[in-house]
């Protein structure tokens, strides 16, 4: 009798161990699945014509607020002035539409500032370098946005002013 009940401890006993291996390995491989990929994007921003100051850089991954509300970025960072380019990543994106908007901050503020009839006062720049004019307007998201799907490198021109 003795030897039987020991016999079925043991029994139990690796059920419950096959169970709980079992149980982990389901997780893991649940945790895999979800894992969406990401991937770098590098804005680099020529045409800088100032020697002070900083680029601010705002990532969008929708239209809401683009390109002049900092309430909706997805991601920004500003990148003190060096010389006329500047360079910054963004790691870990997930993958997506994406736009960017990109000012010249002389005053520190971290907008684009503007005169009394909505022309920039500092220079700015969006991704896919649309024409910017009194006739066109603001760029609008689907204009400025681009397929992220894999590490990549963008180029945006700063302006100084409009486009005629």
């Amino acid at each position: 009798m003795g030897k039987s009940f020991l016999m079925m401890g043991k029994v139990k006993l690796y059920q419950f161990s096959s169970l709980l291996v079992v149980s982990l390995l389901g997780l893991g491989l649940t945790k895999a699945i979800s894992i969406e990929p990401t991937a770098n994007l590098t804005v680099v921003v020529n045409g800088i014509q100032n020697k002070k100051g900083e680029v601010c850089i705002g990532l969008y991954s929708q239209q809401k607020g683009f390109p002049l509300n900092t309430k909706n970025v997805a991601k920004s960072a500003c990148t003190q002035i060096t010389g006329n380019s500047v360079k910054q990543q963004f790691v870990g994106l997930k993958h997506g539409n994406y736009a960017v908007a990109i000012v010249d901050d002389q005053n520190g503020d971290r907008r684009l500032n503007r005169d009394f009839f909505g022309i920039p006062k500092e220079g700015f720049g969006i991704s896919n370098n649309p024409k910017v004019s009194i006739k066109t307007g603001t760029p609008k998201f689907r204009d400025a946005s681009f397929r992220f799907n894999g590490d990549k490198t963008i180029h945006i021109s700063m302006k100084y002013r409009l486009d005629n």
